[in-house]
């Protein structure tokens, strides 16, 4: 059998943030802040490099409120609001994809992971192998043997490509799958999830390798010790609106067809010319 080909879905505004964070503020001789673009390049080559990929699609979130804000007006309102210094790279970063001739996805009322969701699906359904690159660990939850991540754990260097297995190392047990449940039952402070007052990592695991999800968890309160079934039965509204919150949609309707993403076939000379336009002279070389 051949094996399957590869598609890379990049987490772009996840990687521009984490990019843009590690690096000190480089800047071009008209004093524009490129530092986000280029530590987004140095791991786009990287994979790259590493992976050989016959397909890239990179995900951007929409800037406009989503169905996750309607639903619950308190979605990610805690964020701190990214200066406009690294929102300035969004357009520069894509400016540069395009000339690598990666399509790049987005869509309003959705954010970035949902694209990622809905794409990898596709992807699998088609007999493709997914990596998604990514800053953070949201789209753990998609994870089978036709997903893994590729996750930027520390910086834009430490990199560790994520399996099944290695999310059961690091979860104790849990299957990818279930860190949906994990994050419905201890929120996510990042996103301003809510999940069970007084129920941390700890107890919510247990529960889930006790029970399996948080459907189970309810449908057998009675088992469960009176403290924690207490906290869990006078939040049990709010349990189910953070796993609705949290849940990677993987429906959306978008145009993706994986033979237009194809890569591999860009002109040399545009991406030159996208290199040197930012003053990144030291990349030229690694094309």
């Amino acid at each position: 059998m051949e094996p399957a080909k590869k598609l890379i879905i990049i987490d772009s505004n996840s990687v521009i943030h984490r990019a843009f964070h590690a690096l000190p503020p480089l800047t071009t001789k008209s004093g524009e802040v490129v530092n986000a673009v280029y530590g987004f390049l140095l791991v786009f080559l990287k994979a790259i490099k590493e992976f050989r990929p016959d397909y890239i699609a990179a995900c951007f979130d929409f800037p406009a409120p989503t169905f996750r804000h309607e639903k619950y007006k308190e979605y990610k309102a805690k964020r701190i609001k990214a200066p406009p210094e690294l929102y300035s790279q969004i357009p520069k970063t894509k400016e540069v994809l395009g000339a690598f001739g990666v399509q790049v996805f987005e869509k309003e009322g959705f954010e970035a992971d949902d694209l990622i969701g809905t794409i990898a699906d596709l992807a699998s359904k088609a007999g493709a192998e997914t990596i998604i690159l990514s800053g953070d660990t949201d789209n753990f939850q998609l994870i089978n043997p036709r997903v893994k991540v590729y996750n930027l754990r520390k910086g834009v260097k430490d990199t560790v490509l994520y399996d099944e297995n290695l999310v059961k190392e690091k979860y104790l047990g849990l299957e990818p799958r279930q860190l949906l449940d994990l994050r419905a039952l201890r929120g996510d402070q990042s996103d301003n999830i809510p999940g069970v007052p007084g129920v941390g990592e700890k107890t919510a695991t247990s529960l889930i390798l006790e029970f399996g999800t948080l459907e189970a968890i309810y449908d057998n309160l009675a088992l469960i010790t009176s403290k924690v079934r207490e906290k869990l039965a006078h939040n049990k509204e709010q349990a189910f609106l953070s796993k609705e919150l949290a849940e990677i949609k993987k429906d959306v309707p978008i145009d993706f067809i994986l033979e237009r993403c194809g890569f591999g076939g860009y002109d040399r000379s545009t991406v030159q010319k996208a290199l040197e336009k930012l003053e990144f002279y030291s990349l030229i070389p690694r094309l």
